[in-house]
């Protein structure tokens, strides 16, 4: 009989801990899928509490909620009575977790937090040795290897110890590079459609980028815009309160205003993340919209595929995160992405963590 495996769901135990920090945990995913809302979310995981006992006579949902309010994560709504609002403290939090693999290469610039494959006079020391030039600074000698070059070069006589230039060996400085980058969100209707919860796995990765950028490289620029029948830019705090609107997707709106913002910018490092469907469907014609929200119009499409040639000749690459996993519109996700030489991650809606990553600028595809 051939060998095989058989696979089941995986059931965890069930945990004996039942305070604050398990209860959080489930509290931050819901404050996501509610957009905020404190409200909705207790409500939510009362019923859970009532369904898979997560809280015991020691620790009640009344404890918990005092404790939200004591750390700092919901405060008082002062225009209702018994309302709370989450706060900046909680803003942060759900913000937190990391998609690291998403920066090119990177050209050489002021000084930031991004690790280029350059050396020279930079900011931060690398593993790298090389001779003395005029020009170095004395802070850059390597005096362990210098001393050893001289004891080998010339011995270890009675005489006086002599050290040389030629003895003289610098560690090579990173230099690091600052980055402009610009973060799409699409809030169309589609993001929900057929009872798929699109928004939500977008809200995440957003966060996660935002993050990402804010604590990691608080010297890069970050300018977030959501697109749905048109474009707007939002600050990183408004992420977790993302809805979904009755709108199309005009992604044309929102690459339009990414390359804008980016033109702004005077690092030679720019890029756009964007996080869709994968489908547009709407254009802005005059004071009115062209929309077509049946399959793929090739009039929004064009139009689409035109703007990303537009971001390759200037150098500025767009990563798209789809959420969604229907063939045609990975298809054109695809030829976007190839048009653009950018990067596609492709997410199932049951989570983020099975993506396939395309670089087409290394002409090879990964699971990671």
């Amino acid at each position: 009989m051939a060998a095989g495996f058989r696979f089941r769901d995986f059931v965890p135990e069930e945990s004996s801990d039942k305070g604050f920090d398990s209860l959080f945990k489930i509290f931050m995913q819901l404050i996501t899928i509610t957009s905020g809302d404190v409200g909705e979310a207790l409500s939510w995981l009362n019923e859970l509490d009532k369904q898979y006992g997560l809280t015991d006579d020691s620790y009640g949902m009344g404890d918990f909620i005092e404790d939200l309010k004591k750390k700092g994560y919901i405060d008082e709504d002062p225009q209702e009575q018994g309302a709370f609002n989450i706060t900046a403290k909680s803003e942060q939090t759900i913000r937190k977790s990391a998609l690291e693999e998403i920066f090119g290469k990177l050209k050489k610039s002021g000084q930031g937090n991004h690790r280029t494959p350059h050396t020279g006079q930079g900011d931060e020391q690398s593993t790298d040795m090389r001779e003395f030039r005029f020009g170095d600074s004395l802070d850059q000698i390597s005096m362990t290897e210098s001393i050893r070059n001289a004891q080998l070069n010339h011995g270890l006589g009675t005489g006086d110890f002599m050290l040389t230039e030629g003895d003289l060996e610098v560690r090579e400085n990173e230099h690091k590079s600052q980055t402009s980058t610009v973060l799409m969100i699409d809030i169309s209707h589609s993001m929900i459609l057929y009872g798929e919860d699109r928004i939500t796995p977008a809200k995440k990765v957003a966060m996660a980028l935002a993050e990402l950028v804010k604590q990691k490289y608080p010297k890069d620029f970050l300018d977030v815009i959501v697109f749905g029948n048109d474009a707007w830019q939002i600050e990183v705090k408004e992420l977790p309160y993302l809805q979904v609107g009755p709108y199309h997707t005009n992604t044309v709106a929102g690459l339009e205003l990414a390359l804008d913002l980016l033109r702004k910018r005077k690092t030679p490092n720019k890029q756009i993340f964007m996080i869709t469907d994968g489908k547009p469907t709407c254009l802005k014609e005059g004071n009115g919209y062209y929309k077509n929200a049946f399959g793929l119009d090739r009039k929004v499409v064009n139009k689409t595929l035109n703007l990303a040639a537009a971001a390759r000749r200037l150098k500025v690459p767009i990563t798209t995160f789809m959420i969604a996993s229907d063939p045609y519109l990975q298809q054109f996700v695809q030829e976007f992405t190839e048009v653009n030489q950018g990067k596609a991650y492709y997410s199932s809606l049951k989570g983020l963590g099975h993506l396939i990553f395309e670089d087409y600028k290394r002409n090879r595809r990964k699971s990671v």
